[in-house]
């Protein structure tokens, strides 16, 4: 196929919001670890090899045709399913999560790809469904086929990856038509009986797969202060991203110039807590910037998806941009105190390999899609 019929046929808002977004996290990146000891762009370089290693993986799978993958959903199911039993039994511990399985300094976070085998796979399941979701009895096996890697997760614990899954399925359920109001139902149920389970569990003591510390972040953001060590514990990273995001001001205080994050004032300011450094440094423009960015990248995925010529594919998209979506709005909303601190990364500019591979097989199946519908496959 050539080139010029590719660029001509690629969505190219999708793409610029893409390399904005990324230009903007090595910024942040570079500026959150300019004081710390050793290499102060260590962090950088490790970045920038993920980002190139996903473009890599971006152009041998964008050649791809998408609508094969649905022949192999039962593998990809299982596949599935061996990563996150592995990490369980071979994974190490990190901050409390055994997520990880490495070898030597290479370390990699399965529950990251298997949030795209989900969607994978999901997408398929549901296809074979199409007109037949409107009862709760037809969307029982579609909650069970997500409910074996969606626990597996939560055994790690990693309870932000699992609600991640979770978003993906209900996007992925309603644009494949589920009933609605049944999925408004079932939502307001689950939310009601987690709020019952915490409730039974901090007044009598109820057994819950969590650790006590684990509860604690899901919950004080409510009030950081109350966290038992008058904001000196689970509750100082909120306390410390709040400061930083509110001394930015409209303009912020200016690169390497941000007195949370350059004074290590500000926990995990590479990972985590990335927004409160774009909001301290780069002020409440360029922290809405970054979001109108996100917002562009969205709307473009959803645009692909409903441009699809199949219902699989629009799946597929609809899947990656929700779980984009829900990342955003997590990551964003806690660092602004208006969410549970889950330690889900913000797409494209936190740290981490895993993800940011993840993250561009998902672009990667967006392009696919895109391409495709307008004829344009290598």
């Amino acid at each position: 196929m050539e080139l010029t019929k590719v660029y001509r046929a690629i969505d190219k808002p999708f793409l610029v919001s893409l390399l904005a977004i990324l230009l903007m996290g090595i910024i942040a990146l570079t500026s959150a670890n300019a004081t710390i000891s050793g290499d102060p762009l260590s962090y950088v370089k490790r970045q920038l090899l993920a980002i190139a290693l996903g473009f890599f993986i971006l152009l041998l799978m964008v050649r791809v045709d998408y609508s094969q993958l649905s022949k192999y959903d039962r593998i990809v199911y299982i596949l599935t399913l061996v990563l996150l039993v592995a990490v369980l039994v071979f994974g190490k511990e990190v901050r409390g999560t055994q997520g990880w399985i490495g070898v030597g300094s290479f370390r990699l976070q399965p529950a990251e790809i298997a949030k795209i085998l989900i969607i994978v796979g999901f997408a398929s399941f549901l296809e074979k469904r199409q007109g037949s979701l409107e009862t709760l009895k037809d969307l029982v096996p579609c909650f069970l086929y997500v409910l074996v890697p969606f626990g597996l997760i939560l055994l790690q614990p990693d309870v932000g990856t699992g609600l991640v899954v979770l978003a993906v399925m209900l996007g992925m359920m309603f644009v494949a038509g589920a009933n609605p109001k049944l999925l408004i139902k079932i939502i307001l149920a689950g939310i009601g009986l987690v709020g019952i389970a915490l409730f039974l569990h901090f007044q009598f003591g109820m057994w819950l797969p969590l650790k006590d510390y684990q509860l604690l972040r899901l919950t004080v953001f409510l009030n950081p202060y109350n966290d038992g060590q008058g904001g000196r514990g689970v509750g100082w990273n909120t306390i410390q991203s709040l400061v930083a995001i509110g001394s930015g001001g409209f303009f912020g205080k200016g690169l390497f110039h941000g007195t949370q994050v350059q004074y290590s004032f500000l926990p995990e300011r590479h990972t985590d807590f990335i927004y409160a450094v774009i909001g301290e440094e780069m002020g409440f423009l360029g922290a809405s910037f970054l979001i109108a960015l996100y917002g562009v990248l969205i709307y473009r995925a959803v645009q692909i998806a409903y441009s699809s010529k199949d219902l699989y594919g629009t799946l597929l998209v609809i899947g990656i941009a929700s779980m984009w979506l829900f990342h955003v709005f997590e990551n964003i909303g806690m660092s602004i105190g208006m969410m549970p601190v889950t330690g889900i990364p913000l797409p494209f500019v936190s740290y981490g390999g895993s993800a940011m591979l993840a993250n561009f097989m998902g672009v990667a199946l967006v392009l696919s899609v895109n391409l495709k519908g307008n004829r344009a496959m290598f």
